[in-house]
């Protein structure tokens, strides 16, 4: 949780309320508002530009990822706090693609929804009676089935590398550029 001594700034909005600890009133702006907040943008995945899905290794990368401003403030924010000596068993910077949220950002919840843990077991079950089925069934003996695998290779076909070294040519020359432009490495 950031000293008193701390000043978050997300634009030309002013929130000057303490982040307090515990549950307060709904005035306050307590620990779990915060989080909220966060898990707003962090579990939003189809909205371009939010979050990316890649950890980020240092600062000059902040200022080309594909997000919006807001997001790229709220990222470098992350990063920063993750620098500090007062955070550092936070993980931020290691989380800070991510907004500093190292939860599974796509979880259920068991009041509204399901568990990972009982789709998990529902396709286990499903299996079982699948595998089960296919030993009854007589018409399974017409059925062609190639156990011989074979390695195909791994990687980019030869058109798809030419693309990634593409891009990721772009990529340094935009680390490049912004690290030229007075960026931090």
């Amino acid at each position: 949780m950031p000293g008193l001594d701390t000043i978050l700034r997300f634009g030309a909005q002013l929130d000057i309320r303490p982040i307090l600890t515990g549950n307060g009133s709904d005035d306050d702006l307590n620990e779990r508002a915060v989080a909220s907040y966060i898990a707003k943008y962090v579990t939003k995945p189809d909205v371009a530009g939010i979050t990316v899905n890649r950890p980020i290794h240092d600062a000059v990368t902040i200022s080309v990822l594909p997000v919006t401003d807001h997001a790229r403030t709220l990222i470098r924010t992350c990063w920063t706090l993750g620098g500090r000596p007062e955070h550092k068993a936070l993980n931020l910077r290691r989380w800070a693609h991510q907004l500093g949220y190292r939860g599974h950002i796509a979880s259920k919840s068991r009041a509204y929804s399901t568990t990972y843990t009982a789709l998990r077991a529902a396709r286990e079950q499903h299996r079982r009676n699948h595998n089960d089925q296919e030993d009854m069934h007589d018409d399974a003996a017409d059925a062609i089935t190639d156990k011989h695998w074979t390695y195909a290779g791994t990687g980019h076909t030869a058109g798809q590398a030419m693309f990634a070294d593409a891009i990721a040519d772009d990529l340094q020359a935009a680390r490049d550029a912004a690290r030229e432009a007075g960026g931090r490495p």
